[in-house]
């Protein structure tokens, strides 16, 4: 308990630092964040004796990621994304010259990290630039973290305390309808806390944001909890004592971040 309390004051302040220390930090933060995150969903597949096609996905999300940087840092136009579909086509032109006996998995695992990692990733990262003045703004990344980590602390409190009702036994035998409730109360008390802090958006947006966190930030945590058992893995990874992988930390960003851009994006424009 202690070694995963120490792990997770100093991530939490590496993370915290790389949002408030401008727009090229936070990129070059959350670059290595999300390849790391991919590295290790690459990993977890390979002990099914799936062979993704690992070093080309890593170059190609790199590009991903830096061209969605480029479009909110730099204007560049959406055209420079046709840049990836040569790498996309190299996925299937690699495995004809390899003697693999299940080809259309290897390709298919290797699409799947771009949806399930680095397209999450972008969408996170791009809650910094979604506000009318299109230049970065740390209050939403900052504020979807707080009611993430909010949400994780009341459903684990909650569930301590009061749970008793199982919310999906077959994937997460821990996780309890009390502890998802107690996840919405204490996110949705921070929603209102950071709305007194940022005055710019309504208190019912942020209040809504923070629902929608709590309900996809837990289906993030089922459906990384389903990969595992299918591979038979306890963790994503070991790089953060305590606290397995990075996939294990984010798994409730990587459904949640998406909707949340969504939802913000039609909101606010």
């Amino acid at each position: 308990m202690k070694t995963r309390a120490i792990t997770a004051f100093f991530f939490t302040i590496v993370m915290l630092g790389s949002i408030f220390l401008g727009a090229y930090t936070f990129t070059f933060f959350y670059l290595i964040l999300s390849l790391a995150a991919l590295f290790e969903f690459f990993g977890m597949i390979k002990t099914a004796g799936i062979r993704p096609h690992r070093n080309i996905a890593l170059v190609a999300a790199a590009l991903i990621f830096l061209m969605t940087a480029g479009y909110h840092l730099l204007q560049f136009e959406t055209k420079f994304m046709l840049l990836i579909v040569p790498l996309i086509f190299s996925v299937f032109i690699s495995e004809l010259y390899k003697k693999e006996k299940i080809p259309f998995s290897n390709i298919s695992y290797t699409f799947v990290g771009f949806i399930y990692v680095t397209a999450p990733f972008c969408f996170f990262y791009s809650l910094g630039f979604i506000q009318e003045t299109a230049t970065y703004n740390f209050h939403l990344p900052l504020a979807f973290l707080l009611m993430l980590w909010a949400s994780d602390t009341g459903a684990y409190l909650f569930g301590m305390k009061f749970g008793k009702t199982r919310l999906f036994e077959r994937h997460s035998p821990k996780k309890s309808w009390e502890g998802f409730f107690g996840g919405v109360f204490t996110s949705v008390l921070v929603a209102y806390l950071i709305s007194l802090c940022f005055t710019e958006i309504s208190p019912f947006i942020f209040g809504g944001m923070a629902v929608l966190i709590v309900c996809f930030g837990t289906l993030g945590d089922l459906v990384e909890s389903m990969l595992k058992r299918s591979l038979n893995v306890k963790d994503s990874g070991n790089i953060l004592p305590g606290h397995g992988g990075f996939l294990d930390r984010f798994d409730g960003l990587l459904i949640a971040a998406p909707v949340v851009y969504a939802y913000l994006y039609l909101i606010l424009n």
